[in-house]
């Protein structure tokens, strides 16, 4: 074994042994075996490098060569809604505050919520309804197969737990709001969320995950995610954290029977941030379309990587995502749909389209189709390029200057994905987030 791999083993046996006095649940036997179920994995499981198809273009070295510490107990409310700003936009919504990886009663808001949902902190849900907990905990979250999963679940201690029972219907959305503030040590934030939406149950849910400055910190978050028979999820995650952090999420979706996910994620920040996506339809109708937005600068590197799997028939799945890259900023983009021999009238189609707004920007996209039924609908494809010429020519000869052009441009490419947020509020702060980006490309350019 190469001191290379060793040092990256002593990492993450590091990261379990300062974090294990705060963790809750120390009675329930299914949370104790899964935690060291998670830990014997960690010993096992190869540490991800470039020799790994999975994470090929994504190094990790960076990261491991900081010291994380998982911050013990909560922070202080007061001190989080005095900093200000960290609820913008406002809208009528229930609201949770994780704040370091822990949920913040006094600045969460969930009054309310009708008869049949719940929704607030894991750690809460672990004492109070942990039967219900250890029926859904797990299923889907594959901690064998991936590393930083498993260091997740070794290490299970708050989050968000949002359940609604059959035919309920949330009439607002659910927001919860990551905050991650520096400390002494760099903090290691890893939320653990289990969503569940019953037969015929249907919400709207928001997460923003947010940095103050040139914070430091790593967040791990892990999010599973159960569609019962007709539920529906929409789901829009907004990645706007501090320029120096390292983000991933791995997010496990299964769908029963028509059953409908709509997901968006735009990502802005980070130095290093990725997103990692498992859908698997379990039952025949159901539909999951994802779509993104990512945009890369200097110092930044952003990857999105999805597997899809059609298990089973008369399913269907849309894929879109776009990405702008400026400076020196790298975007990665793997996407793959696996359709199974017995997926027969599988309807499937990805694209991934990126504009380069600087020669020094990197794109590594690889969209991939794995076909074994022979009676479907399939297509993938990806792009990339710069702006038009004439289409700018278009533009400077009605009289609109030349940034103006270029703002106008990049907005309408990425303007299909914020489009489809379907949440006023949280789409007009898309958009003014995605022009001060485009600004900052601009003076980059110059």
């Amino acid at each position: 074994m190469s001191t290379t791999v060793e040092a990256q083993r002593a990492w993450f046996e590091q990261a379990i042994d300062q974090a294990q006095g705060d963790l809750p649940g120390q009675d329930l036997e299914w949370l104790q075996q899964t935690r060291a179920h998670a830990r014997r994995a960690i010993g096992t499981l190869p540490v991800p490098n470039r020799k790994s198809e999975e994470w090929r273009y994504t190094a990790i070295e960076g990261l491991l060569k900081n010291s994380f510490q998982t911050p013990a107990g909560e922070a202080d409310a007061a001190r989080v809604l005095e900093a200000g700003g960290w609820l913008e936009p406002d809208y009528p919504a229930y609201r949770v505050m994780i704040v370091n990886g822990r949920c913040i009663a006094d600045a969460s808001q969930t009054a309310g919520l009708p008869e049949g949902a719940t929704v607030g902190s894991l750690r809460t849900a672990l004492a109070t309804d942990p039967e219900l907990l250890g029926t859904w905990f797990g299923q889907a979250a594959a901690h064998t197969d991936h590393l930083f999963t498993a260091l997740n679940t070794a290490l299970i201690n708050d989050g968000i737990f949002l359940h609604l029972e059959p035919g309920v219907v949330l009439d607002r959305p659910v927001e919860v709001v990551y905050l991650s503030l520096g400390q002494e040590q760099a903090p290691l934030t890893q939320p653990r969320n289990l969503v569940v939406l019953e037969n015929g149950a249907s919400a709207t849910l928001v997460e923003r995950f947010i940095g103050p400055g040139d914070a430091l910190y790593f967040h791990n978050g892990v999010t599973e995610l159960a569609l019962r028979d007709g539920a529906v999820l929409k789901h829009y995650r907004v990645q706007d954290e501090s320029r120096n952090a390292y983000h991933l999420s791995s997010l496990y979706l299964t769908q029963d029977r028509n059953s409908l996910y709509q997901g968006t994620t735009l990502a802005f920040g980070g130095a290093w941030a990725r997103t990692d996506y498992q859908a698997v339809f379990k039952e025949e109708g159901a539909r999951c379309e994802l779509g993104g937005l990512y945009t890369v600068g200097d110092r930044q590197l952003t990857d999105f990587h999805l597997d899809v799997r059609h298990n089973v028939p008369d399913c269907s799945s849309r894929e879109q995502f776009k990405g702008i890259l400026y400076g020196k900023g790298r975007g990665v983009f793997d996407g793959r749909i696996l359709v199974e021999k017995q997926a027969q009238h599988s309807d499937a189609h990805l694209s991934n389209d990126n504009l380069l707004l600087t020669e020094n920007g990197e794109i590594d996209t690889k969209p991939q189709l794995e076909i074994y039924a022979d009676d479907v609908k399939c297509s993938h494809g990806t792009t990339v390029g710069q702006i038009d010429p004439q289409q700018m020519f278009y533009l400077r000869s009605r009289g609109i200057d030349a940034d103006a052009a270029r703002r106008m441009l990049c907005l309408g490419f990425a303007g299909e994905v914020i489009d489809a947020i379907e949440v006023p509020e949280l789409r007009e702060y898309a958009s003014q987030r995605l022009v001060a980006t485009l600004n900052q490309s601009i003076q980059a350019a110059e």
